[in-house]
């Protein structure tokens, strides 16, 4: 079996190597553990976590959370998005206080979760409220986006708003969605990840970054960093396979 490597690939590839190297050189330039450990001692320590009898839960306790925060960001979003396209005096409404919750900083959200919500609930709580905004925003472009004239002729020959909606609209919204959610992935992880390390649940890729940092174990930090980043990248592409999937199906 031939694998073929494309010159994006490739690009990709020497982008890697080149930061592994400058972290190479940072590491014996500063000589210390406690400042810029090795890549392979890095390395070695991300296997020991993963190996470790708590990982699954602990990732799979952070995963769990950012599902469930995407899963209603989503449904919010979409309904909320859905509604503001179709209706200009609703969309009037909406659009402060989408404005507000996206110009409002994370800090300042995460410091009123921790006074309202659980631990587990505060980083739910919090990707939620950085993924809506990106969602309901390109749902109402995708919406926009629609071909004027299809919805008077629909209006025309007496189709049910419903039926738009289902045969219209939201077909037509899809790579809006997919856009959308990709931005929202890429932001949330990163929003749970930082309500973790402030709330310190039981569980969570957060609690044990702040657990290390607290003992000075930057390679440790550092392993749960780039565990966070494969969870991410693995979401990613996840989402794009699903864009190419949906859009061979409707061609």
């Amino acid at each position: 079996m031939k694998i073929s490597i494309t010159k994006t690939q490739y690009i990709s590839f020497i982008s890697v190597i080149i930061l592994l190297v400058a972290w190479k050189i940072l590491a014996i330039y500063f000589d210390s553990d406690f400042i810029v450990p090795h890549p392979e001692d890095t390395f070695i320590t991300v296997a020991k976590l993963v190996g470790s009898s708590g990982f699954l839960k602990v990732v799979g306790t952070t995963i769990i959370r950012g599902l469930i925060g995407f899963i209603i960001s989503a449904i919010l979003g979409m309904g909320i998005g859905i509604l503001a396209g179709i209706n200009p005096g609703f969309n009037a409404f909406i659009t402060p206080v989408l404005v507000t919750v996206r110009s409002v900083p994370v800090i300042a959200l995460l410091l009123l979760a921790l006074i309202w919500f659980s631990p587990d609930v505060v980083p739910v709580f919090i990707a939620m409220l950085t993924m809506f905004p990106f969602i309901c925003t390109n749902v109402v472009d995708g919406i926009r986006s629609v071909d004027p004239g299809i919805i008077e002729m629909a209006k025309f020959y007496r189709v049910g708003k419903s039926r738009i909606i289902t045969e219209v609209y939201i077909p037509a919204i899809i790579p809006f969605i997919i856009s959308g959610a990709s931005s929202a992935m890429g932001i949330g992880w990163r929003a749970i990840i930082i309500g973790e390390v402030l709330s310190q649940p039981q569980y969570g890729i957060g609690t044990r970054m702040q657990s290390a940092q607290t003992f000075l174990n930057v390679d440790v930090v550092i392993a749960w960093t780039l565990i966070a980043i494969l969870i991410s990248y693995g979401f990613e592409k996840l989402i794009r396979w699903s864009e190419h999937k949906i859009v061979t199906w409707k061609v």
